[in-house]
Formats: C-alpha cells, sequence, structure tokens
C-alpha cells in the first residue's frame, strides 16, 4: 500500500511538472504580446493621412511662391516694353515651369499683371476632400519710358 501511494504520488508530480512545463502560467508580459502591433495598425492610417496632408499644404505654399514670382516676373517686363502683355506673359511663363494664365492692365503709368494657377491636387487620398486650390497674385509697376 505504501508503494502505491508513493508511486501514485510519483505520477501526480510528474503529471503536475509536465503541465507546468507545457502550459507555463499567464504572465502579465504574455498577455500584451500583440499590443504594439495592434496599436500601430491602428495609428498608421492616421499618421499616412497626416503626411499627406502636409505634403498638400507644402505643395500648395510652394505654388503660391511661384505664382506671386511670375507675377513680379511679368510686371517687370512689362514696364520696359513697348509690348506690355506679350512681355508680361512671356517673361510669367519663363519664370515658372507651371501653366499659368496671365492678364495685363494698364492705366499709362503703371502696369498690372495678375498671374492665376489653378493646382487639381491630386495626392491621393486627400485630393479627393480638399479640391483644386486656386493660387492668384497681381504685381504692379511704374511704366519705365523705352
Amino acid at each position: 500500500m505504501k508503494q502505491s501511494k508513493r508511486l501514485e504520488s510519483l505520477h501526480q508530480d510528474r503529471i503536475t511538472r509536465f503541465r507546468t512545463a507545457a502550459a507555463p502560467a499567464a504572465s502579465p508580459r504574455a498577455s500584451e504580446d500583440g499590443q504594439a502591433s495592434v496599436e500601430f495598425a491602428l495609428s498608421l492610417p492616421i499618421v499616412v493621412v497626416m503626411a499627406l496632408v502636409l505634403l498638400v499644404v507644402g505643395v500648395a505654399v510652394r505654388n503660391e511662391i511661384a505664382v506671386e514670382l511670375a507675377a513680379r516676373e511679368g510686371a517687370r517686363a512689362a514696364a520696359v516694353s513697348t509690348n506690355e502683355a506679350g512681355a508680361a506673359t512671356a517673361a510669367a511663363r519663363r519664370s515658372v515651369a507651371l501653366p499659368i494664365e496671365v492678364s495685363t492692365a494698364s492705366d499709362g503709368s503703371t502696369v498690372t499683371v495678375t498671374v492665376t494657377y489653378v493646382d487639381p491636387v491630386d495626392v491621393a487620398i486627400v485630393g479627393r476632400f480638399i479640391g483644386p486650390i486656386t493660387h492668384s497674385a497681381s504685381a504692379t509697376m511704374a511704366i519705365e519710358p523705352p
């Protein structure tokens, strides 16, 4: 009887050790293994959209500066030329690589050049929500005698 109890105790001990080795108790670390992946998956779309919005803002600022430059260049060329409209259009289009519209107005002593560019905002995801941006700038200069 003693021997059978002893064998039974040994058997129970082996079973307990096997279960403990095979399936360790859940630690706090084991229950958080996928947390970083889930947080990354949830935050990645937000980060991507924010980066695309920042890109659109950067491109819009660049285009606004380019349109202002084209207006100044066109006004300067028109101020020193006898063909104000032609000189303004040629100088403005030469100064930037955008498909701009140029208009010229003169009152005899000054010339005003207005440059307009419609940016289609064709950036993925955010372009659909923002829509086209119209950039416009005017520059006025005194007409210089030829």
